[in-house]
């Protein structure tokens, strides 16, 4: 018959295509399963947020009401499009793999169709369960969809599959309306069962059976696919485990298959107990707590207790007596093996030779210890939360605890040296494998040569003391060295006997020639039986024995089960860190688990074999990962006693020391504990470094890598929590408790700082270089985070280039409004310079309350800033001030469109307005009265516009300072490259110039990243200046220039302009108002469009500064008014600090005007 599995073979190929897809569909779920959307878990801000946008499948019954909500309630809609737009492809992603299982089942049973019509020549179902492939692929395809069913229903809760695929159903109308998808079935069969994975919870009415017959599979198929795991030995694992004590082991693989497949056929667990008896007899004799796929654990107990058949005929396993005598059995077993392991690994034990005679032994130990090893693992470990509920369920774990007197130390011991024996024989093999021939050939001419040199010895020709000629004798050892010569490698049954027989005739011609009494002649015939017995032994190695070990070996059931030995494994490597190096045969034996999913997938050459192999692999990698951590972490622990020495007990030795004084700075008791200390740090480091390179599935670990990560991850954890900690703030706070609280945080990083500095020689790290890169990823993560809060599509931690999954980030709950430590601080330092209650004066660079007058901050506070957060923290708060400002700005626009110009009365009044100010070159007569009938018009207007203004105007100004202090310290720490990056940004702004004067000229183009790059490098540098940049897109507004002049007007009257400091300052505390944020801010609104509101502004103003001159001509004493004054004063800070020429001005305002305010302000 044609192989089953060979490429031309139609009926296998389809089959092992759909199981090895059905492994990949595992894989994906089990991946997606970490990545459900906070959105959909009921527990989470994120769903109270969306509540009212997500639903389950109630929404079918009211779409139309549901859908009309969101579009009748205000803001609603443009929530609903965020969401879609933030989820879209994650769901996208859960829906494919949803539809997958669908498709899966759909098309085993077209297949089985198939096979029934008789599509496949020659093949029928029976002829396919005959053939030794064929019934483990049918079963297993079988068996995948089951699991398939049961991981989605502990992985993904019913709710959340239903809210998922309501929403992907809402946001993908036209692929679920257009007949591509087949979202009804794939609905129907993944509906909620409502099962909850949880302690305490009930198990639903006929679950999972209802469940997995919502696409009902073929009742013969199920009951010949049952028949052949209950006969048979699918796997052929009996000749690896030959001690019918050992069978349930053996068979353990279908037996999970079986328990996951009757549920196809409830009526057998229910009614058949002659059927259930044979196969808890055959599976289950001794054992009832099985892995059913990657370590996900059943409990038969309860699985089964609504089975009446089933639980009865699990009753005999169940008896109190056979549980009692299996778990004395294994824990006597325990002890014993721990023994033999443990004189097993002994230096020197484990030899060639040694392990060639007792091969047979020694794997009757590996066998026995993990036959005990699993047992005791599966029926000792923490149970199901389903199970947890069943109080028989708890018993029967207790006594056996108690009565195999379990100790998990114990346990981790054995697992341990059962890794290092398994990884040394192992290795032994494969290296014997690879040199068996060269020995075998080394051994056959060593043996014929001792032949042929005796055979020279008889001839007489070769001189030996005391050996006569003899022709028989030299014909005879000729021929020995001819037969050995003529012996086969590759017929090792043949070759084994004739060697044998050699044997037997060496003995032989040695004891009736009498050849013992030569000395010489005795040698060369006992080293000939020497090199003949390890051609025997050499001839012994096979290929078996490695498979034979790989079965046995397997750790699969323990996937999940092996976290709770962490514990242990950490405590072992704080006391022992070289014990890293026996935890790697561990790490390796796990690896041995993901032989399981991958087998299929890469006998069908599937695509998904990457994709699957670096989910499992990536999980295996964190695990190790998460047990080494114990050594970064205790590195810490002790790097914290070594700060605490340094900084507060041992003295900085001064630069000239007196003799008298060298004993009190000695301080050898102190100096002798950091030395202490730093030993036991690189003690830490050797460990870890002990450990080789080792291939974990597809990734390859490396120890310097890995304790790299380690420290990378500790230091992370520490800052983010020491961030987290010391950054958070009273709402009654003071500013000094705030600068002092900002001290604290400098002295605690620059702490950690200078114990990393301090150890990176001892554990061999580029301390400065990983401290750089982890604060600045740690201070852009959270910025992007608190950035999130301004942003329609998020950036979701998955997408974020600043988190890792091997050294992650971590989110701490928010303590107020903000999301993080970065968001307090930039809001808090918004509330200590709040225009409102204080005053900005550019002169002294500081801000000063405005009742009592005295300094709150000055220039200062950045200092202080980067000192804490570095420089990274300054341009971290840069941005997040700049997306505060983009959102103000959008509020400001917001207001005017909505509010305003959606008026039909105001924008009459802004015509009007307009109309009587024209032309704008002309004056107004009686300006006085002229504009205080508008202004009065429009007192109760400003109020919101104001605090927009003031807003914007004070991020810009501390964005400002921001920019000062990271150019001056650019330029101290690194005055080549604020040169460079000054230079290259006017050369390039050179050349844009060029090309806007001459089109010929080059111009990046929008492929080219330099502007992209160099603006980053330049804002990181502080070689910017945000007061002119543009924030937003904006349309044409009318009446703009007009809007802003009134709002000017308006806001004047409530400045004095102060001599003293220079400054326009606000009049009443009651009407609070700061000019330079004013000014700051109308500047940035102005700038986001087009220069021709700014002119048509500054014309306004000049006609209102010409307009009052006039009027005071006429006067006895012609005194410009205050606010005349206050304005003039306004514009000059506005061309100032906007960095605009003063010609722009002398078109509006004679320039005579101008200087003599000055004279004037100046005396």
């Amino acid at each position: 018959m044609l192989d089953f599995l060979a490429e031309n073979n139609l009926c296998g190929q389809t089959v092992l295509r759909l199981v090895s897809r059905g492994n990949a569909i595992i894989a994906e779920l089990l991946r997606l399963s970490s990545f459900i959307p906070p959105s959909f878990r009921h527990d989470t801000k994120e769903h109270q947020k969306y509540a009212e946008l997500i639903s389950d499948f109630s929404y079918f019954k009211n779409s139309d009401f549901f859908e009309d909500r969101i579009m009748s309630k205000p803001g609603l809609e443009d929530l609903d499009e965020e969401f879609k737009e933030n989820h879209i492809d994650i769901l996208t992603r859960f829906y494919l793999a949803f539809e997958s299982i669908h498709k899966y089942v759909t098309d085993l049973n077209r297949f089985l169709e198939d096979l029934d019509e008789g599509v496949y020549i020659q093949q029928t179902l029976e002829s396919v369960l005959l053939n030794e492939d064929g019934k483990q692929l049918m079963a297993e395809a079988l068996y995948l969809y089951g699991v398939m069913l049961m991981i989605i229903d502990l992985k993904i809760e019913g709710t959340v599959r239903e809210m998922i695929l309501v929403s992907y159903y809402r946001y993908s109308a036209s692929k679920t309306s257009s007949g591509e998808s087949n979202i009804d079935d794939v609905c129907k069969l993944l509906r909620s069962t409502d099962f909850h994975n949880m302690t305490g919870s009930k198990r639903p009415l006929n679950y999972p059976e209802s469940y997995f017959s919502r696409v009902p599979v073929p009742k013969t198929f199920v009951s010949m696919i049952i028949g052949r795991l209950r006969s048979d030995d699918v796997y052929n694992q009996i000749s690896a485990y030959p001690l019918p004590e050992h069978r349930s082991t053996a068979l353990a693989t279908q037996a999970s298959m079986l328990y996951v497949i009757l549920y196809f056929m409830p009526e057998i667990l229910c009614s058949q107990q002659a059927t259930m008896r044979e196969i808890v007899d055959k599976h289950f004799p001794d054992n009832w707590v099985i892995s059913i796929y990657m370590g996900i654990t059943v409990n038969l107990l309860d699985a089964w207790s609504p089975y009446k058949a089933a639980l009865s005929a699990l009753n005999n396993t169940l008896n109190v007596a056979n549980i009692k005598e299996l778990s004395c059995k294994h824990a006597g077993h325990v002890t014993k093996l721990i023994d033999t392991l443990e004189k097993l690994l002994k230096e020197g034990v484990l030899r060639e030779v040694y392990v060639l005679d007792n091969i047979s032994k020694l794997m009757n130990v590996m066998r026995e210890a993990n036959v005990t090893l699993r047992w005791m693992m599966l029926h000792t470990a923490a149970l199901p939360p389903g199970a947890e509920n069943n109080k028989r369920c708890r018993q029967l774990r207790d006594q056996v605890i108690v009565d195999s007197k379990f100790n998990p130390e114990i346990m981790f011991r054995l697992l341990l040296n059962i890794g290092q024996y398994e990884f040394k024989l192992r290795e032994m093999f494969r290296k014997m494998l690879e040199e068996k021939k060269i020995k075998w050939e080394n051994d056959k001419k060593e043996a014929s040569e001792r032949m042929i040199e005796l055979g020279e010895v008889f001839s007489g020709t070769k001189p030996l003391t005391r050996v006569e000629k003899n022709e028989n004798l030299q014909a005879w050892f000729n021929d020995m060295a001819k037969q050995i010569s003529s012996l086969d490698h590759d017929d090792s049954t043949s070759a084994g006997r004739k060697i044998v027989q050699l044997i037997q005739a060496v003995e032989e011609v040695q004891e009736f020639h009498q050849l013992e009494a030569n000395l010489q002649v005795k040698q060369f015939l006992d080293d000939t039986k020497k090199y003949l017995h390890q051609m025997i032994r050499v001839i012994n190695i096979k290929e078996e024995v490695l498979i034979t070990i790989q079965i046995v070996a397997d750790l699969c059931y323990a996937w999940n089960i092996i976290d709770s030995y962490t514990v242990y494994m950490q405590q072992g490597i704080k006391k022992d860190p070289s014990l890293v190096t026996k935890l790697r045969a561990t790490f390796l034996k796990l690896a041995s688990a993901l032989d399981l999913p991958l087998l299929r997938i890469n006998q069908a050459n599937s695509p998904d074999l990457i994709s699957v192999s670096q989910y499992y692999s990536g999980e295996l990698v964190n695990y190790v990962r998460k047990v080494l951590q114990i050594i970064p972490e205790t590195m810490f622990s002790l790097l914290a006693k070594i700060i605490d020495l340094q900084t507060s007990k041992i003295q900085e030795l001064p630069t000239r020391l007196d003799k008298d004084k060298m004993r009190e700075y000695a301080q050898l008791d102190e100096r002798y504990q950091v030395a202490k200390l730093t030993h036991a740090v690189s003690v830490f480091t050797e460990g870890i470094l002990m450990m080789k390179t080792t291939l974990v599935g597809i990734i390859k670990l490396d120890p310097k890598q890995l304790l790299e990560d380690g420290i990378r991850k500790e230091l992370v954890q520490q800052v983010s929590a020491n961030l987290h900690k010391w950054l958070q703030f009273s709402s009654k706070g003071k500013p000094s408790d705030f600068l002092k609280r900002l001290d604290d945080v400098g002295d605690v990083m620059d702490g950690v700082k200078r114990s990393f500095e301090y150890i990176q020689d001892y554990v061999n790290i580029y301390g400065l270089k990983i401290w750089q890169e982890e604060m600045s990823r740690i201070v852009n993560y959270n910025v992007e985070q608190e950035c999130n809060s301004f942003l329609r599509t998020k950036v979701l931690d998955w997408q974020s280039v600043y988190q890792s999954t091997a050294i992650p980030i971590p989110r701490f709950s928010p303590t107020d409004n903000s999301i993080n430590f970065i968001g307090r601080l930039a809001r808090e330092i918004l509330t200590i310079t709040d225009p409102k209650t204080t005053t900005y004066i550019d002169q002294m660079n500081a801000w000063y309350d405005q009742k009592t007058k005295e300094e709150v901050v000055n220039f200062k506070l950045f200092e202080k800033l980067e000192r804490s957060l570095g420089t990274w923290g300054l341009t971290g708060l840069d941005r997040l001030f700049c997306f505060m400002a983009v959102q103000e700005l959008q509020n400001f626009l917001g207001l005017v469109k909505k509010g305003l110009l959606a008026d039909k009365q105001w924008t009459e009044f802004f015509a009007k307005t307009k109309k009587e100010l024209e032309p704008v070159s002309g004056v107004i007569a009686q300006p006085q009265k002229f504009y205080s009938t508008y202004l009065t018009r429009t007192t109760k207007l400003w109020t919101t516009f104001l605090d927009v203004v003031l807003k914007v105007g004070q991020m810009q100004l501390l964005r400002r300072q921001i920019a000062s202090r990271l150019y001056s310290s650019c330029k101290f720490d690194s005055k080549f490259l604020a040169s460079g990056l000054s230079n290259l940004n006017n050369a390039v702004l050179t050349d844009i110039e060029l090309h806007y004067q001459d089109p010929s000229k080059p111009y990046p183009k929008e492929e080219n990243p330099l502007l992209y790059e160099l603006t980053s490098y330049l804002e990181s540098a502080g070689i910017s200046n945000p007061y002119t940049k543009i924030y937003i897109t904006t349309q044409r507004l009318p009446y703009f220039p007009l809007f802003s002049f009134l709002f000017v007007l308006a806001q004047i009257q409530k400045m004095s302009y102060v001599k003293s400091v220079g400054e326009l300052i606000g009049k009443k505390t009651s009407e609070p108002i700061d000019g330079i944020p004013f000014t700051l801010g109308l500047f940035t609104l102005l700038k986001q469009f087009h220069t021709e509101n700014t002119d048509m502004f500054l014309a306004y103003l000049g006609q209102y500064i010409r307009s009052h001159v006039q009027a005071a001509v006429g006067l006895k004493v012609p005194d410009l008014p205050q606010d005349v004054i206050n304005i003039l004063v306004f514009l000059e800070d506005f061309i100032s600090l906007g960095s605009l020429s003063r010609k722009v001005l002398d078109n509006h305002i004679p320039a005579y005007i101008f200087d003599q305010f000055k004279s004037l302000s100046m005396s």
